[in-house]
């Protein structure tokens, strides 16, 4: 009993520590190679800079907002941000009205503020006034170097591809205004009014007009991105600098250590060696955070590392009821291993309890929440499911391993 409890108990401590060293450093075997998990968790915009935009739809009595156009609203902003190379861009939609658009790292604010808010209303006009094509019409749009000025440069115009019944009305109303301008308008606003040399019949065309080549990439992304249903005002934009993202995630990497630390110190001055086997189940449960985090995909925000070192006190907490239930078994003469069975009984309702009562209400944060409110909810939920398996799963199969060691036996080691 002795050998084997030892034997055991060393099993599940260097299974932990593979654990800990795969979560942190990853590990490399021939072939195949697993990755840290702390390197596939993604940072919000609060801890890796970038900017956070809100977006009001403006009411229209003759044209009323409905979630049909706020949802194409959303899928056309989230294709011009594609377009703008935005990685992992965080758009939700808030209340009936707004959107709420997240772009990390990004570096030019206003540029993107411009792209994403632009109706991109697109229309061709001829002299008397008639609208020859819409955007709906265009097939394709990208930037490209037209044919060379008269002062030998390639100037960047928008190639337009049409679709086969857009080019049978642009080849009609070329033919019928040679030699006369027909505009291009973009938003009620002339961005070219190129006059009419020859019929184009071909399907293809181009819009000119002294442009840089970002200009004429930006105008391509917004005819193909097609028009937004409706007119949206912006009403908030922060901006989280790179380096003050860095320093707020640093600052919460120091504040988790310090804290987690003295978790530890506290659990085995005060539980002896039961706080000793608590702070080795704790490291499990750092290791499982990391790794469901990295599954998930999860974006980590200040306020989901909160919830994180919330849910290890949490943790600590469950650890701490049966630590409490086992000294009163032993106080009264119960033997170590009867104290341990008697104390986990006695103190897994408690626990229970506790623990389905913030769950619950860590569902309802996430299902009313958005952004960094649901952020907390996840990782609050995660910890918490994952403390209640370290406390009461690998605590006991740890305690009971100690319990069969006779060197272990005195019960001043337990606090008791």
């Amino acid at each position: 009993m002795n050998s084997r409890s030892i034997a055991k108990f060393l099993a599940i401590v260097i299974i932990i520590g593979i654990l800990s060293y795969v979560a942190v450093y990853g590990l490399d075997i021939g072939k195949y190679e697993i990755v840290p998990a702390k390197e596939l968790i993604k940072l919000g915009l609060d801890l890796r800079g970038g900017a956070e935009v809100v977006l009001e739809a403006q009411d229209n009595p003759n044209d009323p907002i409905t979630d049909e156009k706020m949802e194409r609203a959303i899928a056309t902003i989230r294709e011009r941000i594609d377009s703008l190379g935005v990685t992992e861009p965080v758009i939700t939609r808030q209340g009936t009205k707004r959107i709420r658009v997240g772009l990390p790292e990004i570096q030019d604010t206003q540029r993107a503020l411009e792209v994403i808010g632009k109706t991109a209303q697109l229309k061709f006009v001829d002299e008397a006034g008639n609208t020859v094509i819409t955007g709906n019409d265009i097939k394709d749009a990208k930037a490209v170097y037209g044919a060379q000025s008269d002062t030998g440069i390639q100037e960047p115009v928008v190639s337009l591809e049409l679709t086969s019944e857009g080019a049978k009305k642009f080849a009609l109303a070329t033919s019928n205004n040679i030699g006369k301008i027909i505009a291009i308008y973009l938003d009620e606003n002339v961005i070219s009014a190129p006059q009419v040399g020859e019929p184009i019949t071909d399907g293809r065309a181009q819009i000119s007009g002294r442009m840089t080549m970002e200009e004429a990439a930006d105008l391509a992304m917004l005819i193909r991105a097609g028009a937004l249903p409706v007119e949206l005002n912006t009403l908030q934009v922060t901006s989280v600098g790179p380096e003050l993202g860095a320093n707020s995630f640093e600052q919460s990497l120091s504040a988790g250590k310090i804290g987690i630390l003295l978790v530890f110190l506290f659990m085995i001055l005060y539980y002896r060696l039961p706080g000793l086997i608590a702070d080795i189940a704790l490291v499990l449960y750092i290791c499982i955070m990391m790794f469901a985090l990295a599954a998930l995909k999860a974006t980590l925000t200040l306020p989901g590392i909160a919830g994180i070192i919330l849910s290890v006190g949490m943790a600590v907490d469950a650890n701490v009821i049966i630590f409490e239930r086992l000294k009163e078994e032993l106080m009264i003469g119960k033997s170590l291993r009867a104290a341990i069975d008697s104390g986990f009984r006695r103190a897994f309702l408690t626990i229970i309890d506790s623990n389905i009562t913030t769950l619950i209400a860590a569902v309802v944060l996430f299902y009313f929440g958005s952004g960094p409110i649901k952020g907390f909810a996840v990782t609050l939920s995660i910890g918490i499911l994952a403390s209640m398996f370290t406390a009461i799963i690998v605590t006991k199969q740890l305690m009971k391993c100690i319990s069969g060691i006779k060197a272990l036996s005195n019960k001043k080691l337990y606090g008791a």
